[in-house]
């Protein structure tokens, strides 16, 4: 196991959150709430709206995402995995999407998992309290727009569901910015929504922070051991009643097998959806540079976990679409940018990524697609390419080289392609240290205890059974509403004094 030496003074705390995104935010709050000192540890840098606002997209990209959005997740092909590495976590650059965990895939996670306390009455309640606090609505088109408009008039045409996306955006400015931090500040995130109102509690929040080891005796957790300051080299210890750890799923599993913590099964079978984007030609303008990041959601094969929604249109994510087809192409689309839109097809994956440490804190994360992926991924594009053919595109452009000017041709194109070729994203990982029993591949208990320990508790997309197959957001924050609850709900301790300045021992 990797030593971190740590000074021998230590910050004393009730509580220590290891991570600010959807799970991190949650722990603070209802920690600091109920009186408890809390401080929240954030490996990324802390932003404002402002700063969002004044700085360039690719420079927000840069500094608000892990290796610039690019961490490869290796195999055939290389899946480029982005995440948030900022106050705030992902939330900052996601879309705002918030959906509700559908009851059914809560039912098969309690009969295979065990998961019997986290059904849908169990988890309603708190999906109420992150709807309200988060302003989550359904997305109205607004101004622009029109490629969603366009896919919820198709889909209606087929007579396929569809639903306008539910989003913690109320009062969306429609900047189109989304996924590079919104810069009016009507995104929800958790920089702008329960962090700040955690530290009204009393929560400390020390950005550009990195926890390196947790300390224990096999059964409890007596310190954590991490690097802040100027250049991430000053080392503080920590000593907490209680650590919450949020720090991903991909952050998660590797800080547990840093310190020693269920080594073997953390990290070892990771679930996570993975898109693709079709960029479509129309005959007519759809000037779909002019709206936000998504209003409607094909939904007619959710349950196969396939969605289909309208990206962010700019420049630079058009030529990021079209980078497999060469210079010519995207030359040609974005002299014609008005008559433009990219859509995302998002795929739950059957198959799991494997998450593994590597010397000096690196990691390498492998996956194994299934030939059900394949299948499924084909699939995809079919119905995908059928829906905006109806929605009137005269040209498509899919994951690989090659253009599709008619249905037909894209229903033989997705038969025959192989998706080894294609050219694939993620943006959602989640169950590397799954909550269920231990026979299917639980890690934690039904408190998100990691088996064996009684302070550490995980609270993040981590801890999730599996794959959700919609946005998991939403699903996280009412596990870790749930996990939080349970832990203010055991035996009272009484609460540190708010005391103990960091130790910058170097």
């Amino acid at each position: 196991m990797t030593r971190h030496p740590c000074p021998p003074h230590a910050v004393p705390c009730d509580a220590l959150v290891i991570g600010s995104g959807a799970g991190g935010a949650v722990a603070a709050l209802e920690l600091a709430r109920a009186g408890l000192h809390t401080i929240v540890l954030e490996e990324g840098p802390r932003t404002t709206t402002a700063e969002l606002a004044a700085t360039a997209p690719a420079e927000n990209l840069r500094r608000l995402y892990r290796d610039a959005g690019l961490s490869p997740i290796l195999g055939n092909p290389v899946i480029p995995y982005g995440e948030g590495r900022c106050v705030g976590g992902s939330t900052v650059v996601n879309g705002g999407l918030l959906w509700a965990p559908p009851d059914a895939l809560l039912e098969r996670w309690a009969r295979v998992m065990g998961t019997t306390d986290y059904r849908s009455d169990r988890l309603a309640g708190h999906m109420r309290t992150v709807s309200d606090r988060l302003g989550v609505g359904e997305q109205p088109h607004g101004s622009g727009n029109a490629d969603s408009k366009l896919l919820a008039d198709a889909a209606d045409a087929l007579g396929w569901s569809w639903s306008a996306a539910r989003r913690a955006a109320p009062g969306c400015a429609h900047r189109n910015r989304c996924p590079t931090g919104c810069p009016s500040g009507a995104k929800r995130s958790m920089l702008v929504s329960y962090l700040p109102e955690a530290e009204r509690y009393g929560a400390r929040i020390e950005p550009a922070t990195r926890a390196v080891l947790l300390r224990h005796d096999d059964r409890t957790v007596h310190s954590v051991c991490a690097l802040g300051g100027p250049g991430g080299r000053t080392r503080v210890n920590y000593r907490p009643r209680t650590v919450f750890l949020a720090a991903g799923a991909v952050g998660s599993a590797l800080l547990l097998q840093r310190s020693g913590i269920h080594p073997r099964t953390a990290g070892r079978a990771m679930g996570f959806h993975v898109n693709f984007r079709l960029a479509a030609r129309f005959a007519d303008p759809v000037h779909a540079a002019q709206g936000t990041i998504f209003t409607a959601q094909l939904r007619e094969f959710a349950g196969l976990g396939i969605h289909v929604m309208a990206a962010n249109l700019t420049a630079g994510a058009l030529a990021a679409a079209l980078a497999v087809h060469g210079p010519a192409v995207v030359n040609t689309l974005l002299g014609d940018l008005g008559r433009v839109a990219v859509y995302t097809v998002q795929v739950r994956m059957s198959g799991r990524v494997t998450v593994r440490r590597l010397p000096r804190a690196g990691r390498l994360l492998r996956h194994r697609i299934t030939a059900y992926d394949h299948g499924l991924l084909r699939f995809a594009l079919g119905r995908a390419a059928r829906v905006l053919f109806r929605a009137g595109a005269v040209e498509l452009y899919p994951p690989c080289p090659g253009v599709l000017r008619s249905d037909r041709a894209a229903q033989e194109f997705a038969a025959r392609s192989d998706p080894r070729g294609w050219s694939l994203v993620s943006v959602h990982a989640m169950a590397s240290c799954p909550m269920g029993r231990p026979a299917p591949g639980g890690v934690c208990d039904q408190d998100g205890r990691p088996y064996g320990f009684a302070n550490l508790r995980l609270c993040d997309a981590s801890v999730l059974p599996g794959p959700t197959g919609v946005s998991p957001q939403g699903t996280v924050m009412a596990f870790a509403h749930e996990i939080a609850a349970r832990h203010l709900c055991a035996p009272p301790q009484s609460p540190l004094r708010r005391h103990g300045d960091r130790d910058t021992t170097p």
